[in-house]
């Protein structure tokens, strides 16, 4: 009895960890006089609970799998080429993006998530809002794209552009389940 009492004991106290599943990334770029959107594939991700406490999380972006869904075909094809060079992500030596959960602490709203962002190689510590409902999960959050020296037409590189200055923070929306 007391060997029963002991395994059940450890395995509340241990650590849980899922794959995430029906991901998706919705990304926004603006302009002083557009914008322009997409998404992005999650190719692998987990989030680790304890106590159903989320306690840490991992996932990796396909870079490659960026598209543009405001354009027509032919204009959204252009616009994820110059995404993909070396203007911008330089999908060709980066073809993946990192997030790694580094502090977690639990709100009124969900989770607010400290993580480790690696793009183009470069990794930043960015923070966000994590909702988790009946297994599903979204992040509303801004990256400054100037963080990781994507200099194309950023205002923090570059001055007098004008009208072809493009904001330096993007937009992103991540879903899931797990």
């Amino acid at each position: 009895m007391a060997v029963m009492a002991s395994l059940l004991l450890l395995s509340s106290l241990s650590a849980q960890t899922l794959n995430v599943s029906e991901a998706e990334i919705h990304w926004k770029g603006s302009k002083s006089y557009e914008y322009h959107e997409g998404t992005l594939n999650i190719s692998s991700g987990s989030l680790t609970f304890k106590n159903d406490v989320l306690v840490g999380g991992n996932f990796t972006v396909d870079m490659n799998s960026i598209l543009c869904t405001d354009l027509p075909e032919k204009d959204a094809a252009k616009l994820v080429r110059n995404l993909k060079s070396n203007n911008f992500f330089a999908v060709a030596k980066h073809p993946e993006a990192n997030l790694t959960f580094t502090s977690i602490t639990v709100t009124d709203g969900g989770y607010e998530v400290t993580g480790d962002f690696t793009i183009r190689g470069i990794t930043n510590s960015e923070i966000f809002m994590l909702q988790i409902e009946d297994n599903k999960a979204t992040a509303d959050l801004k990256i400054d794209r100037s963080k990781y020296n994507i200099k194309f037409a950023s205002g923090s590189f570059f001055a007098n552009l004008g009208d072809r200055l493009i904001y330096d923070e993007l937009d992103i929306r991540v879903s899931f389940a797990y």
